[in-house]
């Protein structure tokens, strides 16, 4: 990748995510990577136009790493006790409503830009949550979304090469792709309690990510100065001219990640997790539920979509 490990890392300062204590936090933080892990279905679409059989070879692989991701995801969701539900309105936007339009425009945006956003999010989730089995999980899945970065990276130089209305392209729309993770850096500082030891860096967190996302650029060609140097009209004028009619587009992709996500036999297809984390107090996986008597299950349900996918604005105090 054209950024190392150390240069995308946040320093968190030794902080933890406890997961009995930060369950419904971490179930709302799960429930973005899974719903962004169901849009790779997009990647069959791209198929189509992969410019040679090598990148075609490498889309069909991370079909089925994207797919291997949910697995991922409902594996660690089931053993953390947290349940699938609704995506927030801004990671829902990233990852339908910016799909690209072209093969230069899915590898920009999508594969170099937005999955190195959530390789990102990937390495801090490992550096912070005190579980490691989890943990294990995503250390494995993150060697694979470092190669489809890097692929995003190759590609998107291949694309832009004596191509200087194509890298205006890119870089308005990146400008959009950067403020919606600044729409979710505003939301969670509103809603996230400022004296939580890890929730307190989210926020910078996110703005580390966009500074990485503009290293990115620049390093690939996109963007052939610091975006600081680009005045406000004059970002205005590159997204005006590149987004046009974007707003429209993604609807068609997000009906079907939806229709994935409220599948009951995927979610329920899980079979039971050893060491999982139960719901009752304390995190005891002995504890019944305190309105049915019954034990909570390690298997998943889809049962909550239609819930509310509001940021909790309360976290368990630890005891």
């Amino acid at each position: 990748m054209l950024l190392t490990r150390d240069e995308m890392t946040y320093d968190f300062a030794g902080a933890k995510l406890d997961p009995a204590a930060d369950r419904e936090l971490l179930e709302w933080m799960f429930n973005q990577f899974l719903y962004g892990e169901i849009t790779g279905i997009q990647v069959g679409h791209w198929l189509y136009d992969a410019p040679d059989l090598e990148a075609a070879k490498f889309l069909a692989r991370q079909a089925l790493e994207e797919m291997q991701h949910v697995d991922n995801f409902l594996r660690i969701m089931a053993m953390t006790g947290c349940k699938p539900k609704p995506a927030h309105a801004a990671v829902r936007f990233l990852t339908t409503g910016m799909m690209g339009g072209s093969w230069a425009e899915h590898v920009a945006l999508e594969m170099a830009q937005g999955e190195g956003f959530v390789l990102q999010a990937f390495y801090a989730v490992i550096d912070t949550l005190d579980h490691k089995p989890s943990v294990d999980i995503l250390r494995r899945a993150v060697k694979q979304e470092e190669r489809h970065v890097e692929f995003g990276e190759q590609q998107t130089a291949k694309a832009i090469e004596h191509k200087g209305w194509l890298r205006r392209r890119l870089l308005g729309l990146a400008l959009v792709s950067m403020w919606g993770v600044r729409r979710i850096a505003k939301y969670m500082e509103k809603r996230l309690p400022k004296d939580h030891v890890v929730l307190k860096h989210l926020p910078a967190f996110l703005e580390h990510a966009n500074r990485c996302g503009e290293l990115r650029l620049r390093r690939i060609g996109v963007l052939e100065r610091p975006l600081a140097e680009l005045s406000t009209g004059k970002r205005a004028l590159l997204v005006a001219e590149a987004y046009g009619g974007k707003l429209l587009g993604g609807l068609a992709q997000e009906e079907a990640v939806d229709r994935y996500l409220s599948d009951r036999r995927a979610c329920h297809g899980l079979p039971p997790v050893a060491g999982a984390i139960g719901r009752g107090r304390g995190g005891g996986g002995a504890a019944g539920s305190p309105m049915t008597g019954r034990r909570p299950s390690a298997q998943v349900s889809c049962s909550g979509l239609s819930d509310s996918s509001d940021v909790p604005n309360t976290v368990v105090a630890r005891s």
